[in-house]
Protein backbone atom coordinates (compact mmCIF):
# COMPACT_ATOMS: atom_id res chain seq x y z
CA UNK A 1 0.00 0.00 0.00
CA UNK A 2 1.18 3.45 -0.67
CA UNK A 3 2.32 6.05 1.89
CA UNK A 4 1.68 9.53 1.42
CA UNK A 5 2.30 10.98 5.22
CA UNK A 6 4.54 13.35 4.30
CA UNK A 7 2.54 14.96 0.89
CA UNK A 8 -0.62 16.66 2.64
CA UNK A 9 -3.28 17.15 0.37
CA UNK A 10 -5.51 19.18 -0.88
CA UNK A 11 -9.44 18.44 0.02
CA UNK A 12 -12.49 19.46 -1.40
CA UNK A 13 -16.00 18.91 0.39
CA UNK A 14 -18.99 17.85 -2.25
CA UNK A 15 -22.41 18.47 -1.33
CA UNK A 16 -25.37 17.94 -3.25
CA UNK A 17 -28.18 20.45 -2.22
CA UNK A 18 -31.65 20.40 -3.25
CA UNK A 19 -34.51 22.96 -1.23
CA UNK A 20 -31.50 23.27 1.73
CA UNK A 21 -31.94 27.09 1.74
CA UNK A 22 -32.59 26.26 6.16
CA UNK A 23 -28.98 24.62 6.33
CA UNK A 24 -26.74 26.04 4.17
CA UNK A 25 -25.58 28.56 5.94
CA UNK A 26 -24.52 26.18 9.47
CA UNK A 27 -23.10 23.84 6.90
CA UNK A 28 -20.58 26.14 5.82
CA UNK A 29 -19.82 26.70 9.45
CA UNK A 30 -19.40 23.50 10.29
CA UNK A 31 -17.17 22.46 7.60
CA UNK A 32 -15.52 25.45 7.59
CA UNK A 33 -14.79 25.24 11.35
CA UNK A 34 -13.32 21.27 10.30
CA UNK A 35 -11.28 22.35 7.48
CA UNK A 36 -9.49 24.82 10.23
CA UNK A 37 -8.71 21.65 12.59
CA UNK A 38 -7.38 20.00 9.37
CA UNK A 39 -5.12 22.79 8.72
CA UNK A 40 -3.98 23.30 12.19
CA UNK A 41 -3.34 19.33 12.25
CA UNK A 42 -1.34 19.34 8.96
CA UNK A 43 -3.46 17.17 7.46
CA UNK A 44 -4.52 19.32 4.68
CA UNK A 45 -2.16 22.07 3.44
CA UNK A 46 -4.49 25.17 2.44
CA UNK A 47 -8.48 25.67 3.70
CA UNK A 48 -10.33 23.17 1.81
CA UNK A 49 -12.64 23.76 -0.73
CA UNK A 50 -16.44 23.80 -0.29
CA UNK A 51 -18.21 22.67 -3.73
CA UNK A 52 -21.89 23.07 -3.73
CA UNK A 53 -24.43 21.77 -6.09
CA UNK A 54 -27.56 23.07 -6.39
CA UNK A 55 -30.01 20.28 -7.94
CA UNK A 56 -32.57 22.86 -9.21
CA UNK A 57 -33.94 24.01 -5.83
CA UNK A 58 -36.71 26.44 -5.73
CA UNK A 59 -35.86 27.86 -2.37
CA UNK A 60 -33.35 30.66 -1.96
CA UNK A 61 -30.42 27.81 -1.87
CA UNK A 62 -28.81 28.95 -5.02
CA UNK A 63 -28.53 32.57 -3.71
CA UNK A 64 -27.25 31.22 -0.70
CA UNK A 65 -24.63 29.55 -2.16
CA UNK A 66 -23.40 32.64 -4.57
CA UNK A 67 -23.25 34.90 -1.99
CA UNK A 68 -21.11 32.43 -0.27
CA UNK A 69 -18.91 31.85 -3.07
CA UNK A 70 -17.43 35.54 -3.18
CA UNK A 71 -15.75 34.06 0.27
CA UNK A 72 -13.06 32.28 -1.43
CA UNK A 73 -13.55 28.99 0.05
CA UNK A 74 -16.91 28.17 -1.71
CA UNK A 75 -17.21 26.84 -5.50
CA UNK A 76 -21.32 26.99 -6.70
CA UNK A 77 -22.33 24.78 -9.45
CA UNK A 78 -25.64 25.42 -10.37
CA UNK A 79 -27.54 22.63 -12.49
CA UNK A 80 -30.03 23.52 -15.35
CA UNK A 81 -32.85 21.63 -13.41
CA UNK A 82 -33.88 18.81 -10.96
CA UNK A 83 -31.44 15.82 -12.10
CA UNK A 84 -31.28 13.66 -8.97
CA UNK A 85 -28.89 13.22 -6.01
CA UNK A 86 -26.94 10.87 -7.60
CA UNK A 87 -26.46 12.71 -11.08
CA UNK A 88 -25.67 16.25 -8.85
CA UNK A 89 -23.28 14.17 -6.58
CA UNK A 90 -21.08 13.30 -10.24
CA UNK A 91 -21.39 16.85 -11.02
CA UNK A 92 -19.71 18.28 -7.88
CA UNK A 93 -17.13 15.36 -7.73
CA UNK A 94 -16.17 16.18 -11.77
CA UNK A 95 -16.13 20.02 -11.27
CA UNK A 96 -13.87 20.10 -8.07
CA UNK A 97 -9.94 20.14 -8.64
CA UNK A 98 -8.26 18.98 -5.02
CA UNK A 99 -6.46 16.33 -4.83
CA UNK A 100 -8.88 14.58 -2.45
CA UNK A 101 -12.28 14.91 -1.99
CA UNK A 102 -14.95 14.11 0.58
CA UNK A 103 -18.72 13.62 -0.52
CA UNK A 104 -21.23 13.70 1.79
CA UNK A 105 -24.91 15.23 2.48
CA UNK A 106 -26.03 18.34 3.04
CA UNK A 107 -28.46 17.50 6.20
CA UNK A 108 -25.16 17.50 8.52
CA UNK A 109 -26.21 13.87 9.42
CA UNK A 110 -22.71 12.79 8.53
CA UNK A 111 -20.69 13.19 11.55
CA UNK A 112 -17.24 15.54 10.49
CA UNK A 113 -15.49 13.60 13.12
CA UNK A 114 -15.01 10.74 10.62
CA UNK A 115 -13.30 13.02 8.20
CA UNK A 116 -9.57 13.04 10.24
CA UNK A 117 -10.28 9.69 9.79
CA UNK A 118 -10.77 9.42 6.18
CA UNK A 119 -7.61 11.58 5.59
CA UNK A 120 -5.35 9.03 7.77
CA UNK A 121 -6.30 6.12 5.62
CA UNK A 122 -6.02 7.96 2.50
CA UNK A 123 -2.54 9.06 3.53
CA UNK A 124 -1.86 5.56 4.13
CA UNK A 125 -2.12 4.46 0.58
CA UNK A 126 -6.43 3.66 0.07
CA UNK A 127 -8.02 5.85 -2.73
CA UNK A 128 -11.50 5.24 -1.82
CA UNK A 129 -12.64 5.86 1.84
CA UNK A 130 -16.06 4.51 3.04
CA UNK A 131 -18.03 5.88 5.72
CA UNK A 132 -20.37 3.30 7.17
CA UNK A 133 -22.87 3.70 10.26
CA UNK A 134 -21.64 1.36 13.20
CA UNK A 135 -25.57 0.74 14.22
CA UNK A 136 -28.85 2.14 13.18
CA UNK A 137 -30.61 2.41 16.48
CA UNK A 138 -31.71 6.03 15.48
CA UNK A 139 -33.79 4.76 12.90
CA UNK A 140 -37.68 3.84 13.25
CA UNK A 141 -37.73 -0.07 13.34
CA UNK A 142 -39.76 0.00 9.74
CA UNK A 143 -36.52 1.91 8.68
CA UNK A 144 -33.92 -1.02 10.19
CA UNK A 145 -35.61 -4.01 8.27
CA UNK A 146 -36.39 -1.84 5.17
CA UNK A 147 -32.54 -1.52 4.84
CA UNK A 148 -31.44 -4.91 6.14
CA UNK A 149 -34.21 -6.03 3.28
CA UNK A 150 -32.43 -3.06 0.60
CA UNK A 151 -29.29 -5.00 0.91
CA UNK A 152 -29.92 -8.48 1.38
CA UNK A 153 -31.63 -7.89 -2.12
CA UNK A 154 -29.43 -6.12 -3.55
CA UNK A 155 -26.66 -9.38 -2.38
CA UNK A 156 -28.61 -11.78 -3.80
CA UNK A 157 -28.85 -10.40 -7.17
CA UNK A 158 -24.98 -9.93 -7.21
CA UNK A 159 -24.86 -6.28 -6.34
CA UNK A 160 -20.99 -5.27 -4.82
CA UNK A 161 -22.11 -2.84 -2.41
CA UNK A 162 -21.09 -1.84 0.80
CA UNK A 163 -23.95 -2.46 3.65
CA UNK A 164 -25.07 0.74 5.36
CA UNK A 165 -22.92 3.44 3.30
CA UNK A 166 -24.95 6.18 1.52
CA UNK A 167 -22.60 8.94 -0.15
CA UNK A 168 -20.14 9.77 2.58
CA UNK A 169 -17.25 8.94 1.22
CA UNK A 170 -13.30 9.97 0.86
CA UNK A 171 -11.93 9.67 -2.98
CA UNK A 172 -8.41 10.42 -4.34
CA UNK A 173 -7.70 12.14 -7.68
CA UNK A 174 -7.13 8.71 -9.40
CA UNK A 175 -10.60 7.43 -8.19
CA UNK A 176 -12.04 10.26 -9.18
CA UNK A 177 -10.45 10.36 -12.49
CA UNK A 178 -11.18 6.73 -13.32
CA UNK A 179 -15.10 7.75 -12.17
CA UNK A 180 -14.90 10.59 -15.06
CA UNK A 181 -14.60 8.05 -18.01
CA UNK A 182 -17.90 6.17 -16.99
CA UNK A 183 -20.24 7.76 -19.08
CA UNK A 184 -23.33 5.81 -18.38
CA UNK A 185 -27.15 7.62 -17.87
CA UNK A 186 -28.25 5.32 -15.50
CA UNK A 187 -26.35 6.54 -11.93
CA UNK A 188 -25.86 4.31 -9.26
CA UNK A 189 -22.44 5.70 -7.83
CA UNK A 190 -22.18 3.37 -4.94
CA UNK A 191 -21.89 0.40 -6.92
CA UNK A 192 -19.87 2.07 -9.65
CA UNK A 193 -17.19 3.59 -6.87
CA UNK A 194 -17.04 0.23 -4.81
CA UNK A 195 -16.30 -1.80 -8.50
CA UNK A 196 -13.33 0.88 -9.71
CA UNK A 197 -10.67 -1.45 -8.33
CA UNK A 198 -8.48 0.77 -6.12
CA UNK A 199 -7.45 0.18 -2.66
CA UNK A 200 -10.68 0.57 -0.40
CA UNK A 201 -11.07 1.62 4.05
CA UNK A 202 -14.17 1.36 6.04
CA UNK A 203 -14.32 4.17 8.62
CA UNK A 204 -17.72 4.30 11.21
CA UNK A 205 -19.58 6.86 12.25
CA UNK A 206 -22.48 7.32 14.03
CA UNK A 207 -25.11 8.92 12.01
CA UNK A 208 -27.15 12.42 13.85
CA UNK A 209 -30.80 13.92 13.37
CA UNK A 210 -31.36 15.97 10.60
CA UNK A 211 -30.40 19.90 11.21
CA UNK A 212 -33.58 21.23 9.44
CA UNK A 213 -35.82 20.32 6.51
CA UNK A 214 -37.47 16.94 5.59
CA UNK A 215 -35.74 14.10 4.13
CA UNK A 216 -35.49 14.01 -0.03
CA UNK A 217 -34.78 9.74 0.12
CA UNK A 218 -38.47 9.11 0.96
CA UNK A 219 -39.81 5.40 0.53
CA UNK A 220 -40.22 6.01 -3.03
CA UNK A 221 -36.89 7.43 -3.72
CA UNK A 222 -35.66 4.57 -2.22
CA UNK A 223 -37.49 1.99 -3.70
CA UNK A 224 -36.48 3.59 -7.22
CA UNK A 225 -32.72 3.49 -5.67
CA UNK A 226 -32.72 -0.01 -5.23
CA UNK A 227 -34.30 -0.80 -8.55
CA UNK A 228 -31.54 1.39 -10.21
CA UNK A 229 -29.04 -0.51 -8.15
CA UNK A 230 -30.37 -3.98 -9.45
CA UNK A 231 -30.55 -3.38 -13.19
CA UNK A 232 -27.70 -1.19 -13.02
CA UNK A 233 -24.90 -4.03 -12.01
CA UNK A 234 -26.59 -7.49 -12.51
CA UNK A 235 -28.53 -9.77 -15.14
CA UNK A 236 -30.02 -11.97 -12.52
CA UNK A 237 -33.61 -11.09 -12.27
CA UNK A 238 -33.60 -11.87 -16.15
CA UNK A 239 -31.96 -15.40 -15.42
CA UNK A 240 -34.96 -15.60 -12.64
CA UNK A 241 -37.20 -15.23 -14.70
CA UNK A 242 -36.24 -18.07 -17.34
CA UNK A 243 -36.33 -20.43 -14.03
CA UNK A 244 -39.99 -19.01 -12.88
CA UNK A 245 -40.96 -19.68 -17.10
CA UNK A 246 -39.28 -23.61 -16.34
CA UNK A 247 -41.17 -24.26 -13.06
CA UNK A 248 -44.33 -22.75 -13.97
CA UNK A 249 -44.19 -25.01 -16.92
CA UNK A 250 -43.89 -28.22 -14.74
CA UNK A 251 -46.39 -27.09 -12.54
CA UNK A 252 -48.86 -26.73 -15.62
CA UNK A 253 -48.04 -30.11 -17.07
CA UNK A 254 -48.78 -31.53 -13.15
CA UNK A 255 -51.84 -29.47 -13.37
CA UNK A 256 -52.67 -31.08 -16.66
CA UNK A 257 -52.04 -34.20 -15.82
CA UNK A 258 -54.41 -33.77 -12.35
CA UNK A 259 -57.02 -32.24 -14.62
CA UNK A 260 -56.80 -35.48 -16.46
CA UNK A 261 -57.22 -37.88 -13.85
CA UNK A 262 -59.93 -35.83 -11.86
CA UNK A 263 -62.02 -35.81 -15.48
CA UNK A 264 -61.40 -39.27 -15.76
CA UNK A 265 -63.25 -39.93 -12.63
CA UNK A 266 -65.97 -37.87 -13.17
CA UNK A 267 -65.31 -34.87 -10.41
CA UNK A 268 -64.60 -31.53 -12.03
CA UNK A 269 -66.54 -29.70 -14.70
CA UNK A 270 -65.44 -30.47 -17.95
CA UNK A 271 -62.82 -27.82 -18.86
CA UNK A 272 -62.24 -25.67 -15.92
CA UNK A 273 -59.26 -26.56 -14.26
CA UNK A 274 -57.33 -26.80 -17.98
CA UNK A 275 -58.46 -23.34 -19.05
CA UNK A 276 -58.90 -21.14 -15.96
CA UNK A 277 -55.61 -22.40 -13.33
CA UNK A 278 -52.34 -22.56 -16.70
CA UNK A 279 -54.74 -19.32 -17.88
CA UNK A 280 -54.01 -17.36 -14.39
CA UNK A 281 -50.81 -18.73 -14.10
CA UNK A 282 -48.96 -18.38 -17.12
CA UNK A 283 -51.12 -14.68 -17.44
CA UNK A 284 -49.30 -13.56 -14.14
CA UNK A 285 -45.91 -14.44 -14.88
CA UNK A 286 -45.70 -13.16 -18.35
CA UNK A 287 -47.11 -9.72 -16.83
CA UNK A 288 -44.08 -9.97 -14.79
CA UNK A 289 -41.75 -11.68 -17.18
CA UNK A 290 -42.22 -8.66 -19.50
CA UNK A 291 -41.68 -5.91 -16.88
CA UNK A 292 -38.58 -7.14 -16.11
CA UNK A 293 -37.38 -6.79 -19.69
CA UNK A 294 -39.05 -3.67 -20.03
CA UNK A 295 -36.96 -2.58 -17.26
CA UNK A 296 -33.96 -3.57 -18.78
CA UNK A 297 -35.14 -2.06 -22.34
CA UNK A 298 -35.73 1.18 -20.97
CA UNK A 299 -32.24 1.51 -19.36
CA UNK A 300 -30.74 0.41 -22.86
CA UNK A 301 -33.05 2.65 -24.60
CA UNK A 302 -31.81 5.59 -22.28
CA UNK A 303 -28.19 4.66 -22.78
CA UNK A 304 -28.43 4.68 -26.76
CA UNK A 305 -29.66 8.56 -26.65
CA UNK A 306 -26.03 9.53 -25.15
CA UNK A 307 -27.92 12.52 -23.20
CA UNK A 308 -25.57 14.36 -20.92
CA UNK A 309 -25.58 12.86 -17.43
CA UNK A 310 -26.53 16.51 -15.86
CA UNK A 311 -26.27 20.48 -17.63
CA UNK A 312 -25.00 22.78 -15.19
CA UNK A 313 -26.47 26.35 -15.80
CA UNK A 314 -23.81 28.31 -13.60
CA UNK A 315 -20.77 28.08 -11.84
CA UNK A 316 -20.11 30.58 -8.85
CA UNK A 317 -16.41 30.63 -8.76
CA UNK A 318 -14.56 31.76 -5.61
CA UNK A 319 -13.32 35.24 -6.11
CA UNK A 320 -9.35 35.83 -5.62
CA UNK A 321 -7.95 38.96 -4.55
CA UNK A 322 -6.20 41.00 -7.49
Amino acid sequence: MQNRSEHAPTLAFVVPCYNEEAVIEELLKRLQAVSEDLLKSGAIRQPATLVLVDDGSIDRTWKLIHAASKSGLVRGVRLSRNHGHQAALLAGLMAAKEEVLISLDADLQDDPSAIPKMLQAYALGADIVFGVRASRKSDTVFKRRSARLYYKLLENMGVDVVPDHADYRLMSRKSVETLREYGEVNLFLRGIIKNLGYQVEIVEYDRVERFAGDSKYPLTKMLRLAIEGVTSFSTRPLRYVTWIGLIVALISFLLGCYSIVIWWQGGTVPGWTSIVVPTFMLGSFQLIALGIVGEYLGKIYLETKRRPQFIIDEIAEPETPN
